[in-house]
């Protein structure tokens, strides 16, 4: 396997869609590519710099989307959120994640963001312990659902 030395965060760009459908599957073995043709859609529409991929060695290896807020639901434009977080299984728990994470909440900073959400399943602890090591605590929002 590559070292991490050579990784490099940079900008989603249109064109990272089938590296980004490979990893999604390699997660979670299905192949979502109408899933994510419309989200990358809808994501270069708005914030280009709030959507990161990790790349080795000229490989996509990890990516994380993220959105400033419009004012939905009450929230200011100052509220940034980070949407989905994708690595290849491979790259998992080798500091890909952190790398992403830390260059898209400085970017949303230098953006004017002053707080960053998110949402996790209680019961994934993982993704849990991942973001608090990265600082994040719970919020004051809380997550409401009806099932029908």
């Amino acid at each position: 396997m590559n070292s991490l030395e050579n990784l490099t965060i940079r900008p989603l760009r249109s064109e990272d869609l089938l590296a980004i459908v490979e990893v999604d599957e390699k997660v979670l073995g299905d192949n979502r590519r109408g899933y994510w043709e419309k989200k990358l859609a809808s994501l270069h529409a708005r914030s280009s710099q709030a959507s990161l991929v990790a790349e080795l060695d000229g490989k996509v290896v990890g990516f994380i989307l993220g959105d400033i807020s419009g004012w939905e639901f009450g929230v200011p434009d100052t509220v940034g959120w980070i949407d989905t977080i994708g690595i290849d299984p491979a790259y998992q728990k080798k500091g890909v994640a952190a790398r992403l994470a830390l260059d898209l909440i400085r970017n949303l900073k230098a953006l004017g963001v002053k707080s960053i959400y998110t949402l996790v399943s209680w019961n994934d602890w993982d993704l849990l312990q991942f973001f608090h090591a990265m600082g994040f605590t719970r919020g004051e929002m809380l997550n409401l659902e009806l099932k029908i």
